[in-house]
């Protein structure tokens, strides 16, 4: 384990900017993302698993979500 001290040297921030961003509020896109990760899992798993991205986009476009699809590299 490494010290606060010895991270922010080696990664050239000040400890108090650490402290300062770790106790910030998550952004709005971080939450929007984190609730559409949310509802992914769930048609996915509701699914039983069998739906990839294409029928997950549909699902979520039946829904009324907003979002652009992608496709992560493996």
């Amino acid at each position: 384990m490494f010290t606060i001290k010895t991270i922010a040297r080696v990664f050239k921030v000040s400890a108090s900017g650490y402290y300062a961003w770790r106790g910030r509020p998550a952004s709005a896109r971080a939450t929007a993302d984190l609730d559409l990760t949310r509802k992914i899992r769930t048609i996915h798993a509701a699914s039983r698993k069998t739906y990839g991205a294409p029928r997950i986009h549909a699902e979520l476009k039946a829904e009324g979500v907003g979002m652009a699809r992608s496709v992560r590299p493996a």
